[in-house]
């Protein structure tokens, strides 16, 4: 293979330049290739398919967020291991990973915001934080949020991105179920408005509580909505189930969710529903 052999011994890989990585990612709907800096002008939104990208509770503040007119609220809160959890990794080492990794106590930032100048507190789930599960630092965030809109008079937006209840807390977080409901019930009947955006995924406690409370329910497009998993519910009754199940679109058939929005039209049709539903 004597061809192969470099000719010219003088040949040396100096100057040669080191791609970045992270720069290209593959949609995982269509397959098309994505510069990443032009994913990002789009919202993390594929041009080619409309696929909504999972993205950080930043870019939804950054969105949904008049520029300079946001302040974070109830950030010095932090999870503990009450039940001193024992697995493969200690509770306590999971939590610590995730804040690492995250930069975030747990997995809800509270925001309190205006959107088109109308005033709001915002609250924006992190899945990318122990898979946004919900334990009792979330359970008291979003109780606190709602208590919040409530005695300010003005409407909760909630942006859903959830694995469910936090198995590593039990039953304590089993409980922020029904904690949050009880608050958001009482918000409403007083006249409050209270409007989830379901992102993907949006599944477990959080569909069986909030996530499904509210006046209007929006969500993002493909996103996966439910309780139990496709695949659990497959195992369990053994049969196929229909195209698209779970999916935004197969609910809002179904009337569970309201309105698909795609995120770049999320704000103007939030401002929108405020302006309607707000007198």
């Amino acid at each position: 293979m004597a061809w192969f052999r470099r000719k010219d011994k003088n040949i040396t890989d100096e100057g040669k330049k080191n791609i970045p990585s992270g720069l290209w990612l593959k949609c995982p709907t269509c397959s098309e290739i994505q510069y990443k800096p032009e994913l990002d002008k789009n919202y993390s939104v594929c041009r080619h398919c409309d696929h909504h990208f999972r993205v950080q509770p930043t870019i939804y503040r950054d969105l949904l967020l008049d520029e300079g007119k946001n302040t974070e609220i109830f950030n010095n809160i932090k999870p503990s291991d009450p039940l001193e959890f024992k697995a493969e990794k200690n509770y306590t080492e999971q939590l610590e990973t995730a804040q690492l990794k995250t930069k975030q106590n747990d997995a809800i930032n509270c925001y309190d915001g205006q959107i088109n100048s109308h005033k709001v507190i915002l609250a924006i789930m992190n899945f990318s934080f122990i898979g946004g599960s919900m334990g009792s630092v979330v359970g008291e965030l979003v109780s606190r949020a709602v208590e919040r809109a409530r005695e300010k008079k003005i409407p909760l937006i909630l942006v859903c991105a959830s694995g469910g209840a936090r198995m590593q807390e039990s039953s304590i977080s089993l409980l922020q179920l029904a904690k949050t409901s009880s608050k958001l019930a009482r918000f409403q009947q007083e006249g409050g408005l209270f409007i989830p955006i379901l992102t993907d995924p949006t599944t477990g406690g959080v569909t069986a509580s909030f996530g499904m409370l509210g006046d209007v329910i929006l969500a993002e497009p493909g996103a996966l909505i439910g309780f139990a998993g496709p695949r659990v519910i497959k195992q369990t009754i053994g049969e196929d189930l229909p195209e698209g199940f779970q999916r935004a679109e197969f609910l809002k058939d179904k009337g569970f969710i309201d309105h698909i929005v795609s995120r770049e039209k999320m704000k103007d049709i939030l401002s929108r529903l405020i302006e309607i539903l707000i007198k």
